[in-house]
């Protein structure tokens, strides 16, 4: 049995959620999100929240009703509250700015590194050293937030390069004498 699974997703106020066969949209404050629930799984809408239950007790479909829960609940938080990634940049010279729909990243080579936004994220610079990516899916906020941090990713003898907030960096000694 999966514990995830067993919940329904409540729907908040201010968020509607219809169920058409497979497919579950959530319109929210934030905007429309849709998510197709593989076959394995059913889903339905009962006293104002979204139950999902395995059609059968195959391993594959009690692997997918967990995952499909998980789905529909961050599809609900994301109308609602939405999401955001925090990246720190570390390193002698290392910046990032914002020019239209365009991260201008100074990361230490000899170039200048133009980042396209993508639609649906927002990219926000506070300060010259802290990169915010925010939108209301979790999985694409994720994903630029990754590819972000891949173009200069942290490196263990300074820390120099970009990182999650939070994140731990584990640190080497240098050569010794």
């Amino acid at each position: 049995m999966s514990r995830i699974g067993k919940k329904p997703v409540p729907v908040p106020a201010g968020v509607t959620a219809t169920v058409t066969g497979q497919t579950v949209k959530v319109k929210g404050a934030k905007g429309e999100l849709s998510f197709v629930v593989p076959d394995r799984v059913n889903v339905a809408m009962e006293d104002g929240a979204i139950a999902v239950q395995p059609r059968d007790e195959t391993k594959q479909a009690r692997a997918m009703w967990g995952m499909s829960r998980s789905q529909v609940a961050n599809l609900v938080e994301g109308v609602s509250k939405g999401y955001e990634k925090k990246l720190e940049i570390n390193g002698v010279g290392y910046r990032a700015a914002v020019a239209g729909k365009v991260l201008k990243l100074a990361l230490g080579y000899s170039h200048e590194i133009d980042f396209e936004i993508p639609a649906g994220i927002a990219i926000v610079t506070p300060k010259p050293t802290e990169i915010l990516v925010s939108g209301i899916d979790k999985q694409r906020v994720g994903q630029v937030a990754a590819e972000i941090r891949e173009l200069r990713g942290p490196e263990p003898y300074k820390g120099k390069g970009i990182k999650y907030s939070g994140e731990f960096i584990f640190r080497k000694e240098g050569k010794k004498k």
